[in-house]
């Protein structure tokens, strides 16, 4: 039983010290701080100015429909929910394609070097010849 016991923590250990894990921590931790961000861009800057288009000069988020019943279907808050989305999509997809160039770049071969030229394939074979002939005396 302590086998497996030993035997999953160190494979767990093992998971923990892989640099992938610890990027997607990473990851996730700035994520989380820059959705506030975006939170704020959508609830403090874009929903007063787009208050003004959806009329009453308020916010986009007061926007709701009364239903019957006494209920509303908040249709403010589903715009804020949708451009929170919309901003942090962009973001990554800009971050995805930055880290695609530059893993292309980091990935395309050295250019092969260029072919002798005509004197540099003479003076080749003339060495090769003087050393021939050094060797054979």
């Amino acid at each position: 039983m302590k086998e497996k016991t030993g035997g999953f923590l160190a494979e767990f250990r093992k998971f923990i010290a892989r640099g992938n894990v610890m990027d997607l921590a990473v990851g996730v931790i700035i994520g989380g701080a820059f959705k506030g961000i975006t939170d704020s861009l959508v609830s403090d800057i874009l929903n007063p100015i787009l208050g003004i288009f959806a009329g009453g000069n308020e916010a986009l988020t007061g926007l709701s429909i009364a239903v019957p019943g006494g209920g509303a279907i908040q249709l403010g808050s589903f715009i804020n929910a949708v451009l929170n989305f919309l901003i942090m999509a962009f973001v990554i997809f800009c971050l995805v394609k930055a880290m695609n160039r530059l893993y292309r770049k980091k990935e395309e071969a050295p250019a092969a070097p260029p072919a002798p030229s005509k004197e540099e394939v003479l003076l080749t074979e003339i060495r090769d010849l003087l050393k021939a002939q050094k060797e054979e005396k």
